[in-house]
């Protein structure tokens, strides 16, 4: 028996490049909707839609849930990040208060995130726990899980026991970008990226 976990990434949001995080709750683009739909265009028989509760992702969701018409649950596990103090800001804002700022997050993001932001341990757990629940409770069926690109990067450490650090640093997601993972019984998890819309 074969478990299917496809996990996508929202499309373009409202309000340009910035710290999103969970704090901030923008809607997709007409782009972004563009994007999504392409991505999803071969659809490949999905049995469930699970998603995180920002619009973003939750807006596509349901929509995709209703031309499918297959099941959705809405799981705030699944939500992205907390930046904190960066919530909505552009990287040129953060630089202005801080010319080291990004350097220093991205040379260390676990020891050096922004002032009030979600632990990245704490994250990858509430995704990983997340993923594990739809693994157990979808076994055998394809489901597909409409995210953030931290929440990509989350599965990504967890599946292939790579450090978190690493994957939130150099793993680069696109909008409506497509990573999947195959969980045989009795095996450690594969994981294959699918797709990659810019």
């Amino acid at each position: 028996m074969t478990t299917r976990i496809d996990v996508i990434r929202h499309g373009e949001p409202v309000g340009g490049r910035r710290y999103r995080g969970h704090g901030v709750d923008d809607p997709l683009t007409e782009a972004g909707w563009q994007q999504m739909w392409d991505a999803v265009e071969h659809n490949p028989g999905w049995t469930h839609i699970a998603t995180s509760p920002l619009v973003r992702c939750k807006d596509f969701a349901q929509a995709l849930s209703e031309k499918l018409g297959i099941g959705i649950s809405i799981d705030d596990r699944l939500k992205e990040i907390g930046f904190g103090a960066w919530e909505g800001l552009t990287p040129e804002e953060i630089l202005a208060t801080d010319s080291n700022a990004l350097n220093h997050f991205y040379a260390d993001p676990i020891n050096n995130r922004p002032e009030g932001a979600e632990p990245l341990q704490t994250f990858s757990k509430r995704v990983w726990h997340a993923y594990n629940d739809l693994v157990n409770t979808h076994a055998g069926q394809h489901v597909l899980i409409i995210g953030h690109a931290g929440v990509v990067r989350a599965i990504t450490a967890n599946t292939l026991c790579m450090p978190l650090d690493d994957v939130y640093s150099n793993l680069k997601i696109e909008y409506g970008g497509i990573v999947s993972t195959l969980i045989e019984d009795g095996r450690e998890p594969k994981m294959i990226i699918t797709a990659s819309k810019s």
